[in-house]
């Protein structure tokens, strides 16, 4: 789903997600938030993993995908630790690998999709997303990692239908509606954007991140006091001062006439 990316990710990446390089909880994006199966746009509710910690991940996930190449699950889970240490281009070769093993196994071609996404081949990566789940069993999940690769495309009516999609099967999920608000506001709708970022704050399942995008909406209409004030709760006073400062640069940007640098709907 992410979020704020910047110069500042490092020290704040519990709170911020994929950049508009990305753009939108993110489009997908570094650090995009998943599930333990690796599912897109549900947002976590465990602790933040350390650096150290998936990197431990990745050396047994990865001693089991070398014995066994052609498992797609130690494939998914050796990708997911490789993406979270920002090895984009590794994880999209393994799961390339196991798919052609599996061509036809649904929870990888979404990983692998997912993984496209990360090193910017979106039109391959909403392919092998369409192969991930049929039209007579739709997988939200998939239906907002499409929309978000669609939002990177430029796309971004297209996009709507699929996260409004998402919804049908999951009203009111907070990672689909962050995506569908970052939508509106890469389309320039940002009423709407903040209208729709305010039901994702509220929903039940709502993540930190998703108060930073609606922080960043808000600023981006001129009310500074107000964007400030929302990047501020929750968080500890040195992360929050980072999120303030993050947002007074992605501000600065967009007066500028540059893009909205960090935030982007997310395809993991």
């Amino acid at each position: 789903m992410a979020i704020f990316s910047g110069p500042q990710k490092q020290k704040t990446a519990r709170y911020m997600g994929p950049a508009l390089a990305v753009s939108l909880i993110a489009l997908s994006v570094a650090g995009c938030v998943s599930t333990g199966n690796d599912t897109t746009a549900s947002i976590s509710t465990a602790a933040p993993r350390s650096d150290a910690e998936w990197r431990q991940t990745a050396e047994v996930t990865g001693e089991n995908f070398r014995k066994n190449p052609s498992d797609p699950d130690a494939a998914i889970q050796y990708a997911k630790a490789l993406r979270a240490l920002g090895q984009h281009t590794q994880a999209v070769a393994v799961l390339e690998q196991a798919a052609l093993h599996s061509p036809n196994n649904r929870p990888l071609l979404g990983a692998y999709g997912r993984a496209l996404s990360d090193v910017g081949q979106y039109k391959q990566a909403f392919d092998v997303l369409e192969r991930a789940h049929t039209p007579d069993n739709p997988d939200w999940r998939i239906l907002s990692a499409q929309g978000a690769v669609l939002d990177q495309l430029g796309r971004h009516q297209e996009a709507q239908r699929y996260y409004s999609s998402a919804l049908k099967i999951v009203p009111e999920e907070s990672s689909v509606l962050s995506n569908l608000g970052l939508s509106y506001a890469l389309a320039k709708d940002l009423p709407q954007a903040e209208k729709t970022l305010r039901r994702a704050t509220a929903a039940q399942n709502s993540d930190p991140r998703v108060r930073q995008n609606l922080a960043l909406v808000v600023g981006l209409q001129g009310r500074y006091a107000e964007a400030e004030s929302i990047a501020r709760s929750d968080l500890p006073p040195d992360e929050a001062a980072s999120n303030v400062a993050y947002l007074k640069q992605m501000m600065s940007q967009a007066k500028a006439g540059k893009t909205l640098g960090g935030a982007a709907p997310s395809a993991s």
